[in-house]
Order: structure tokens, then C-alpha cells, then sequence
């Protein structure tokens, strides 16, 4: 089993270049299948979340063509099976927006439930909310989602809860819906708006992604496009802290500073200095690193998936720091893992109660999830010692070249497949 080894306690330094998000990528891999003509889509991430759906939507019937490691042309025309039961998709959370993709396109569709990181449960109920509201009948059976309509028609929506996939999903399904659709109490995260915009450029109306209320004309059908993903604000922001803990300086290229605000103002206000730039952000780290409070918020708050590798962050304040989690239930079970470390969190309910401490000490970790694994080995590079982190198919859902990467700003990290590999790693870096 493959996992990271790390030798910490070295400053990060350099620039490294940040690849398009996952989360806008799934999001408009669904949205390509919904017309008869080509659409390439650019800047897509090489990472397994990417590749499973691209496999799934090969598997039901669409024309795929890789150009290359970051681009694909979909052309659904091919499409044979309305039908998505590819064992795959049962471990990938975005598989349900082929759900609302399908019943845009065919008016009918029929998904395993979604899986993916243990981090909480993940309820599709406004989902289904919306696709009933759009005139489709749902039936859930045996894991599986099946939504047809005779037609489906524009209504009023409003979720009872801000929810970044639901919003995706009912904005798919509506696209091509006779008439005109307002879903209100939206979530406003920039992939949301990406989606959007490629819908656009593929013939759709759609007006208001990015606020709390978005207003869809239908289409009687879409055409295609070429399309370029947004960069990944998460993995921008986990250089950000890479660059914080370890006491560094990193040029974070290819971003847009806008979609970083609040971590950038939050590591501000924990000493560090941000510089940004047209498509950049420069991170050097303080003197010290001063504790805080975060709350985890929908966009533009400060975002869930950047609360793990916050913490870790906060691990190393001077004084005591909280964080809240409000979106996901279950979301701090890498607490135990860093403690292991030498770090002193404590969790009460929903909240982290931090008391920061001098320095962590390497350990052997395991990741329980995708962020929370990035927030191990972001301890590890902060920490004495060496560091293993076990169980890393997780952040290979949504970092790409993680270890290239790190290397480029100085880390001295290496992917290891058995002990014998490893004790190599520590006999030639020790």
C-alpha cells in the first residue's frame, strides 16, 4: 500500500502552479453530455475523482476522446444507457449530477447514490426537491435513483438549505425545461458559477450564478463548446498553509486571488503576509503564527474543505484557537492523528478547541479523508522528524502531482509502496 514519507521541519520555498478545480471539473464533465455535439473541456485535473466519471460517462454510451492529461472532447450524441451503475461512480460524491444531466437531456435517468470522503452524511433531498419541483417523479431503490418526467417544466424552487451540489444539479436538469426556472436560496461557490458559464457558452440562459438566486430560460437544446476549468482554489489554499506551517515563502500561480479572500484574510491574520497578484498569491509566513478563530461558512465564507489543513496550521499558533464546522458532522476525525503528532485538540460537538504548541513531532498517520490527508502532510513538513501518512488513494482523489509538486518548493517527501522503500527514503535523506 502506497503512502508518503516525509522529513520535516525544512521552510517551503518557490512557486508552484495550481491545476483546475475538481469540484468545477464534475460539475462540467456532467454538463458536456447534454448535447449532440462536441465539447472539450480544458485545465481538467488528472486525478481519480476526474478519470472515474470520465469512465462513466464512456461507459453509458459518450464519445471520449483524451487529448491530453488535462483535456477531453465528450460528444453525448452516442449515448446508448440512461443508466449510470458503474460500481465506480458509488465512491465519487459528484456522481449524482449525471442525475440532473440526464434528466435535462433525455427526461429520464437513473444513478447509484453518491459516495465519497466518510465526512458526513450528504443528503440529496433538495436535489430531488428540485427535480420534482421540474415535473420528474423519483424512486429510490436499492441504492439507486431513478428520476423520469414526460416533460419537464420551469418552476420556483427554494432550497431549504444551502447546498453547493443541489444547486449544480437542478441548474442541469433546468436548462432545457419549457419555460423559465428560479431556484432561490442558491449556494454562490465559484464552481458554481464555472458551471454555468459553460452552459452558456453551450446555448443555455441562465443569469444570477454566483448570488442567492439564479434564473434559468429553457432551451430546446444546447450546442457545443470549447471550455477551460477554473483553478482550484482548495489546492491553491493548501499551498497557502504548506507555506504558513513550515515558516516558507511560496508563489502560488495560476489562481484567482478573488476566490482565496478569506483564507487569504485569515492567514493575515494569523502573521502571515499575502501578496496578491493578477493570477497569483505570494504566502511568507510570520515570525510567528498567531491563533484564531474560524467558522466554516457556504462561499464567500471560509470554506469546509480548507478546515482540516487549517487546523494543522493552527496546531502551530502561539495561543489557543477554535474551529467550527457547520457544514459537514463529521469532519475532524484527522484530530487523533495530528494529537499523535504532538499537537493538543480537543473536539466538543461540532468544534476544534486548538492549544497551540511549540512544534509537532513526525508520527505514523493514516488519512481519513482527502483534505484531512493534506492536513497530515502539511504536519509532517511541519514537523520534526519523519512522518509517514498511510491510506493516501484519498488525497489522490484531488491532488494531482502532490509529491512533484511539493518537491518543486523544497519539501523533502517521497512516495514509498512498502517499508523496504521507505527505510530507503530515510537511509538517503536522514
Amino acid at each position: 500500500m502506497d503512502r508518503y514519507v516525509i522529513k520535516g521541519g525544512k521552510p517551503l520555498s518557490g512557486e508552484v502552479e495550481v491545476g483546475g478545480a475538481k469540484n468545477a471539473a464534475l460539475g462540467l464533465l456532467a454538463a458536456a453530455i447534454m448535447t449532440d455535439e462536441d465539447v472539450t473541456i480544458e485545465n481538467l485535473p488528472d486525478v481519480s475523482d476526474i478519470n472515474q466519471l470520465i469512465d462513466a460517462i464512456e461507459n453509458i454510451g459518450a464519445t471520449v476522446t483524451r487529448t491530453d492529461r488535462h483535456t477531453v472532447t465528450i460528444n453525448g450524441s452516442t449515448i446508448k444507457s440512461h443508466v449510470v451503475d458503474y460500481e465506480q461512480m458509488r465512491k465519487i460524491r459528484a456522481s449524482y449530477y449525471l442525475l440532473g444531466a440526464l434528466l435535462g437531456k433525455m427526461s429520464k435517468a437513473e444513478v447509484a447514490l453518491p459516495g465519497g470522503c466518510a465526512i458526513g452524511s450528504r443528503p440529496i433531498d433538495q436535489h430531488l426537491k428540485g427535480f420534482r419541483a421540474l415535473g420528474a417523479d423519483i424512486i429510490t431503490d436499492h441504492g439507486m435513483v431513478n428520476a423520469q418526467a414526460e416533460r419537464l417544466t420551469g418552476s420556483h424552487i427554494f432550497f431549504d438549505v444551502v447546498s453547493v451540489g443541489a444547486t449544480i444539479n437542478v441548474m442541469l436538469a433546468a436548462v432545457k425545461a419549457e419555460g423559465r426556472t428560479v431556484i432561490e436560496n442558491c449556494a454562490k461557490e465559484p464552481h458554481i458559477v464555472d458551471v454555468a458559464n459553460m452552459l452558456n457558452s453551450m446555448g443555455a440562459n441562465i443569469r444570477g450564478a454566483g448570488t442567492d438566486k439564479i434564473r434559468i430560460q429553457g432551451v430546446p437544446s444546447l450546442h457545443g463548446t470549447v471550455y477551460s476549468t477554473i483553478p482550484d482554489q482548495i489546492e491553491a489554499g493548501t499551498f497557502m498553509c504548506a507555506a504558513a506551517a513550515t515558516g516558507g515563502e511560496i508563489l502560488v500561480k495560476n489562481v484567482i486571488p478573488r476566490h482565496l479572500e478569506s483564507i487569504s484574510s485569515k492567514l493575515i491574520e494569523m502573521g502571515c503576509t499575502v501578496i496578491e497578484y493578477d493570477d497569483a498569491v505570494r504566502v511568507k509566513a510570520g515570525d510567528f503564527i498567531r491563533g484564531a478563530k474560524i467558522k466554516t461558512l457556504p462561499y464567500p465564507g471560509f470554506p469546509t474543505d480548507m478546515q482540516p489543513q487549517m487546523t494543522a496550521v493552527l496546531s502551530l499558533a502561539h495561543g489557543n484557537s477554535s474551529v467550527t464546522e457547520s457544514i459537514f458532522e463529521n469532519r475532524f476525525k484527522y484530530v487523533d492523528e495530528l494529537n499523535r503528532m504532538g499537537a493538543i485538540i480537543k473536539v466538543e460537538s461540532n468544534a476544534a478547541f486548538i492549544t497551540g504548541v511549540g512544534g509537532l513531532q513526525g508520527a505514523e498517520v493514516s488519512a481519513p479523508d482527502l483534505r484531512a490527508g493534506a492536513a497530515l502532510v502539511i504536519a509532517g513538513l511541519a514537523a520534526n522528524g519523519f512522518t509517514t501518512v498511510n491510506d493516501i488513494v484519498y488525497i489522490k482523489r484531488g491532488y494531482e502531482r502532490f509529491v512533484e509538486k511539493l518537491k518543486g518548493v523544497g519539501a523533502i517527501i517521497d512516495t514509498a509502496s512498502s517499508e523496504e522503500e521507505e527505510q530507503k527514503f530515510k537511509l538517503k535523506v536522514g
